[in-house]
């Protein structure tokens, strides 16, 4: 059991391996509908990750919505910034490489304030279509 906590080599390499996210192609009807409903957020409104899965038909999948926006390619015009945790936080994250910090600004200059814990109020500005 000790080799599980050190992180013994032989160990790990029983541990299953995750599958890749298939890239996203036009033909993928699950990337395209939350895209589809990220598209609709209005702006000065946000949505959570979870309120975006359930609205593209995939409730309980609220981080294959974050996942799909992590891998989006940059030409593709939506308004991914307007998408947060169920708390009403960017969620920060070293792999988002600075997106994190792109995000929060984006929401501000849309006019929505963030509280002195770096949240904000879904109540006022939770996007209900």
């Amino acid at each position: 059991m000790q080799g599980w906590a050190t992180g013994d080599p032989r160990k790990l390499r029983l541990l299953p391996k995750r599958k890749p996210l298939q890239a996203a192609h036009q033909g993928d009807e699950a990337v395209e509908a939350i895209c589809d409903v990220i598209r609709r957020i209005p702006r000065g409104w946000v949505a959570t990750y979870g309120q975006v899965a359930t609205m593209a038909g995939m409730p309980r999948r609220a981080r294959l919505v974050g996942r799909v926006l992590q891998r989006l390619d940059p030409a593709i015009k939506i308004p991914w910034h307007r998408v947060v945790n169920a708390k009403g936080e960017v969620s920060y994250s070293l792999s988002r490489n600075g997106g994190d910090t792109l995000q929060r600004r984006l929401l501000e200059k849309e006019g929505l304030k963030f509280d002195a814990n770096d949240r904000l109020d879904l109540d006022r500005c939770r996007w209900l279509d």
